[in-house]
């Protein structure tokens, strides 16, 4: 069942219906710049421009109302040329891998977007941070929870914001699934099943299938979309899991994982399950509440994202998730105030997904954290 087509008016409405809400008011009343003063729009450099970059970030840049697309940052001189003549990027505002660093001499980049292999990603937050830059890192964070905390403590010790690439905290529908959720509008919740993946048919040698750029496979690419799920869903944080793995093509997958599945145990017995997979299509978040489910599918796209409540279809806004993203980032550094998925919230997943592969390797519940 599809949501009937959506005007400003009904949008307002379902505003009202959600007002007080834990967090949809407050992600939504920032919508692009409906009641924000205009000032300056801050420069965004884009470090890494692969498919993510070119295909959604650069596109939305065109759509920001509070940063613009300012500066790259590749090792492709071909890539340099085309973006430049593309998006209209001077030459002073091009950098490769070599002259990174210079960047802190360029007033016109106020923000650093890092969109690497995740090996890579520690490297260039902290460095971004030392050349006086606040950062925006693609999720997953790093490598590992030991590498996110350095990040934190980089820019902490800089000065400079950091923020994780997680776009759907500003999502309509992902919004009133936290709000029912930690509100408990349907009553305590006691179960949450959630799933992400897709059947990989890439480029066999990608780093995205190299265990030393990415540091693993499904999990660290689309799991933390489903770990993201159960934690934002229930406002809780797990305490322990339990997790396996399942593998069907050990060729493709010699060096990471295809599928796992897990059990996250929460404060007060709650056990969510959850599952990653670079070889089935999912891309689901049920909740069981008290007095009844509610559900996103698909729930972790770049648009078309549907729910359920007990009472009615969602009838949010498809909007443009990483323009929104960027935007509250950018009001941030200009509010002087933290993100809304700020470091931190990377480490907590990267906890999770540390426990997740020792849980593996042991065989055993593992603690969190």
């Amino acid at each position: 069942m599809k949501p009937k087509p959506f005007n400003r008016r009904d949008f307002l409405k379902t505003l009202s219906y959600g007002a007080g809400a834990l967090t949809l008011g407050s992600a939504l009343g920032s919508i692009q710049a409906m009641a924000l003063p205009q000032g300056k729009k801050l420069g965004i450099a884009l470090v890494g421009l692969g498919g993510y970059a070119g295909g959604q970030l650069a596109p939305a840049l065109q759509e920001t109302k509070h940063c613009y697309l300012a500066g790259i940052v590749t090792g492709t001189p071909s890539k340099a040329d085309e973006w430049s003549k593309k998006y209209r990027i001077p030459d002073k505002n091009v950098y490769n891998y070599q002259n990174f660093d210079e960047i802190a001499k360029n007033k016109d980049i106020d923000i650093i977007y890092v969109v690497l292999p995740v090996s890579m990603h520690k490297e260039y937050t902290i460095r971004a941070a030392k050349a006086g830059k606040h950062v925006i890192c693609e999720k997953p964070m790093a490598l590992n929870a030991a590498d996110c905390v350095e990040m934190i403590e980089a820019c902490k010790k800089a000065n400079r914001l950091l923020s994780i690439g997680y776009r759907l905290h500003f999502e309509p529908h992902t919004q009133e699934i936290m709000r029912l959720g930690r509100q408990k509008v349907y009553g305590k919740v006691t179960g949450v099943e959630t799933g992400n993946g897709f059947r990989y048919t890439g480029d066999p040698n990608a780093w995205r299938l190299k265990k030393a750029l990415a540091g693993g496979g499904a999990l660290m690419d689309m799991g933390v979309y489903s770990i993201q799920g159960s934690r934002y869903s229930t406002g809780l944080e797990p305490l322990f899991v339990k997790a396996t793995e399942q593998k069907t093509n050990y060729n493709l997958f010699k060096e990471v994982d295809e599928t796992i599945f897990w059990d996250l145990e929460f404060p007060g017995g709650l056990i969510t399950k959850g599952k990653s997979s670079y070889n089935n299509n999912w891309g689901y978040l049920n909740v069981t509440a008290e007095k009844g489910q509610y559900s996103l599918q698909p729930a972790f796209a770049y648009g078309g994202i549907q729910g359920v409540t007990p009472q009615r279809v969602m009838n949010f806004p498809q909007i443009n998730q990483q323009a929104y993203q960027m935007d509250d980032f950018a009001q941030c550094v200009l509010q002087k105030k933290q993100s809304r998925v700020p470091g931190e919230e990377g480490l907590r997943d990267m906890k999770v997904v540390d426990a997740i592969y020792r849980s593996i390797a042991s065989g055993q519940r593992e603690k969190i954290g």
